[in-house]
């Protein structure tokens, strides 16, 4: 939506953490003393300090808190909502006659042509945090933004900002565009979310915006060994650019090397992310920095430089003669399938908040690379035993399944049952919520309590 066409509607925020507040203060900058109406689940005590600091000075707002804060929607024109909020929630309450828009719509709105939007089920994060140092250190100027970085509209300039935005953009981000980026990367896709979506194709049709979109001017980087993604990219109208195992896909890698177009970008022995899926991130993000020209050479040293993000497959140390790795991001089956296979753990930390995925694949990989010891979290660890029981063969080595509830426990247990010289790895395969706030507070318990029992 055009910043324009807001100023004689009536809008409503709905939803107020991180991203909210931020839409709240955009709009209180372009509209000083338009009446906005702000609503959440939450009651007032439980908003965030700063917003409620913000509330307090502010006479032109209309609160609607509390379990009755969607039925004021009706009242409204526009509907500012978090990405957090699912649709099946507040639909109902919507008229046909009401605009539905977003942070993102708002921004791809007035900023598509600056921008490389990146989605995926796994690899977002690396994709866009390489890309990122691809640009600095070409002296290319961009900014990190989307759930890498800040909301997007505090980055918005009265549409004027000349800067590439280098966006990651989630599934819930990408709902109901209208608009698609210029340079859209999709990574893959898997089964994920279905807490929030009813099935896998109701999850895909909201990742397909990044293209669906697009014109003939503009370009679409895809992995084209995910036949969801092939089938994408034919009916898309923008200019296709493939990355996969094949050579014939204008980015690919073989045993030795990563190559575009033909030619070497990096030899896979200087790469330090492990792992085959850490290089179809590479290869996304090669892809992208070509379209601007950036010379091989500087996109050969900035992979060679780049390290793994905090709490993806990152190595902690060895301590106790025990290889330590942190993977709390693996909020996905396919994603600790990946880690599985990258560093081989004896022993993983696995479960978490349940969404209703299937463990199957998850349990045959656990099974095929002999976890010795799989330490669980209740309650999505339950169901993660079961199929791995269900699938164990009669020669099958069994892993020692441990439950835990907190994560000095499951610290404890990974010195004890894991042997010198071996790897242990947290990995989950599920969201963090219920026990911890976020993967990173999950993540940071478990670097905290493996580096305190060395003591």
């Amino acid at each position: 939506m055009r910043i324009n066409l807001l100023k004689n509607k009536k809008i409503l925020i709905l939803g107020l953490g991180r991203e909210g507040e931020s839409s709240f203060k955009f709009l209180r900058k372009i509209f000083f003393d338009k009446i906005i109406g702000l609503a959440d689940k939450s009651e007032f005590k439980e908003l965030a300090k700063t917003l409620k600091r913000k509330i307090k000075k502010d006479e032109n707002i209309k609160l609607h808190l509390g379990k009755d804060y969607l039925k004021s929607i009706g009242d409204y024109e526009v509907i500012i909502k978090t990405p957090g909020l699912p649709k099946k929630i507040f639909a109902p309450y919507v008229s046909g006659k009401q605009t539905t828009t977003s942070q993102t719509d708002i921004f791809l709105q007035n900023y598509s042509q600056q921008t490389i939007g990146v989605t995926g089920t796994k690899g977002k994060g690396t994709t866009v945090s390489l890309l990122s140092k691809i640009f600095e250190e070409s002296h290319r100027e961009a900014e990190l933004i989307g759930n890498i970085g800040k909301p997007v509209l505090n980055y918005f300039k009265d549409g004027k900002s000349k800067k590439t935005f280098i966006f990651e953009i989630s599934s819930q981000q990408l709902e109901d565009l209208g608009t698609s980026p210029h340079i859209a990367i999709f990574l893959n896709a898997h089964e994920a979310h279905l807490d929030y979506y009813k099935d896998i194709e109701e999850y895909f049709a909201a990742k397909k915006n990044i293209t669906l979109w697009q014109k003939k001017d503009d370009f679409f980087i895809f992995n084209s060994d995910s036949p969801r993604l092939r089938t994408l990219a034919g009916k898309t109208k923008a200019k296709k650019i493939a990355f996969g195992k094949d050579n014939s896909n204008d980015c690919y890698f073989n045993q030795e090397a990563i190559f575009y177009q033909g030619k070497r970008v990096i030899k896979l022995k200087d790469i330090h992310l492990p792992g085959e899926h850490f290089l179809y991130d590479i290869m996304a993000a090669v892809c992208a920095a070509r379209l601007f020209n950036i010379p091989l050479p500087k996109i050969r040293k900035s992979i060679a430089h780049y390290r793994t993000q905090k709490h993806c497959l990152q190595r902690i140390g060895k301590f106790k003669e025990i290889i330590f790795y942190d993977d709390s991001f693996a909020t996905e089956p396919i994603a600790a399938i990946s880690a599985i296979k990258a560093i081989k753990p004896r022993t993983i930390i696995l479960g978490g908040h349940e969404r209703g995925l299937n463990f199957s694949a998850l349990a045959k990989t656990i099974i095929k690379h002999r976890i010795k010891t799989a330490i669980i979290f209740p309650p999505a660890g339950k169901r993660i035993k079961q199929a791995v029981m269900e699938t164990l063969g009669e020669t099958d080595e069994k892993p020692k399944f441990i439950f835990v509830d907190n994560m000095k426990e499951a610290v404890r247990f990974c010195y004890q049952y894991t042997a010198p010289k071996e790897i242990c790895a947290l990995s989950p395969a599920c969201a963090s919520f219920g026990i911890f706030k976020n993967y990173k507070d999950r993540g940071d318990q478990f670097q905290k309590f493996v580096k305190q029992f060395t003591k």
